[in-house]
């Protein structure tokens, strides 16, 4: 009996933990290791014992849920991605990789297969990086990008630290981030951008991802009265940093590729009569080529030289960079010829996001599967995937991980 996607099953199994969370006009909040991130927790480990899964939690709570093989002694196929959401998510980004991965095992548990290799199911801990910086946090830590007890001090808007947060929801595990080795990490994502869409594609087959820098950016003044300080005397932080957000966009639109993004900013002290003294904000800069990424990076840090020689104190620090990816061959090999094998229409295409796998692949053959999402939506509760997409990204991702982990 050949093991088949259940696409009811999966599509009420999506719907009922989008509900988790749930937020008006149709999204999702479940922000990393909140209450309804346990919620969202509980929830899928209960559904993976029903699976006959077993469960294992590490010191970041990423969650593993293993299908026994033939041979355990070989390293399993790892599939997944993440529950969390950003504070106005959708219901699509990050749990149909988890999800998807479950229906896997349960298609192949329904067709009475068991695989060569173990296969598991991972869900990542963090990876939005919307409460506690870094984005991708414990596959980062997994990977060696970051360092555990650096992740575990970073604190969110409340002061509350993530390894706080992780004993208060119950989360953190005994196992050693990175005990666990893979043979492969497959990744089914939406692909949160329109390509697929425009060229009516059902399937993506991942390459790799583009590169990548984030950098916290503080810049200093005076602060001064609004009323009584004359314009040429001042040094108004918002207004130097104004000049160089001027910059970085006017580069970000003159050269093809390039991504400037602003995602956070905060001038103090915040009253509406004294000319700011200090502006925090996030730069977050993106480019296919390392080379361009580079000089964007590069021109920025001379505009804020500029601002410096103009009295004020500019300081960049990066919290994240990731360089450009090539995704395993094998692995890509194994998507293509599943959504070959389904006629699926596919095409190959490069992740302009992050995503787990990005971190993965630098220390084990990894691969991803997009599939469309309506209009390239995503981060917004608007963020949408119809039943039929999300079955056939996950009936590649299932015949992806057969041909894997029947691999000696």
């Amino acid at each position: 009996m050949s093991a088949k996607v259940d696409k009811d099953r999966l599509w009420k199994s999506l719907e009922t933990h989008g509900a988790i969370g749930g937020a008006e006009p149709g999204g999702v909040n479940r922000e990393a290791l909140t209450e309804v991130d346990k919620q969202g927790r509980d929830q899928f480990i209960a559904w993976c014992r029903e699976a006959n899964m077993e469960i294992a939690i590490d010191s970041l709570g990423t969650i593993y849920a293993t299908r026994p093989g033939t041979d355990n002694s070989l390293a399993p196929v790892a599939m997944g991605s993440h529950l969390d959401t950003q504070p106005t998510g959708g219901k699509y980004d990050g749990i149909l990789g988890v999800l998807g991965g479950l229906e896997v095992v349960r298609a192949l548990n329904d067709a009475g297969i068991t695989t060569r290799r173990p296969v598991q199911l991972v869900n990542w801990t963090n990876e939005e990086g919307s409460r506690f910086l870094p984005s991708m946090a414990a596959s980062g830590v997994y990977a060696g990008i970051f360092k555990e007890r650096d992740v575990l001090a970073e604190k969110d808007s409340a002061g509350i630290t993530m390894g706080q947060a992780l004993e208060t929801i119950g989360y953190k595990g005994s196992e050693s981030v990175g005990e666990r080795k893979f043979h492969a990490f497959l990744e089914l994502h939406i692909e949160q951008g329109p390509v697929l869409e425009d060229k009516g594609m059902e399937v993506g087959v991942v390459t790799g991802s583009q590169a990548m820098n984030w950098s916290n950016v503080i810049v200093k003044g005076r602060a001064a009265h609004a009323g009584t300080t004359p314009m040429p005397d001042r040094l108004d932080a918002l207004a130097a940093t104004t000049r160089l957000l001027n910059r970085a966009y006017e580069k970000g639109n003159a050269i093809e590729g390039a991504c400037t993004t602003i995602g956070v900013m905060n001038a103090y002290p915040g009253s509406h009569s004294t000319v700011p003294h200090r502006v925090e904000l996030t730069l977050d800069l993106r480019h296919p080529d390392q080379e361009i990424l580079n000089e964007l990076v590069a021109d920025f840090d001379d505009a804020a030289e500029a601002e410096r020689q103009l009295g004020f104190d500019v300081v960049r620090e990066e919290f994240g960079a990731a360089e450009v990816q090539v995704f395993d061959q094998c692995c890509t090999q194994a998507i293509r010829a599943a959504a070959q094998a389904g006629n699926y229409r596919h095409c190959d295409i490069v992740s302009g996001a992050g995503h787990d796998a990005v971190y993965i692949n630098q220390v084990c053959p990894a691969g991803m599967i997009f599939i469309p999402c309506k209009g390239g939506i995503s981060h917004n509760p608007a963020e949408s995937i119809t039943p039929e997409h999300a079955c056939a990204g996950v009936d590649v991702l299932l015949g992806s991980v057969l041909s894997l982990a029947n691999e000696y």
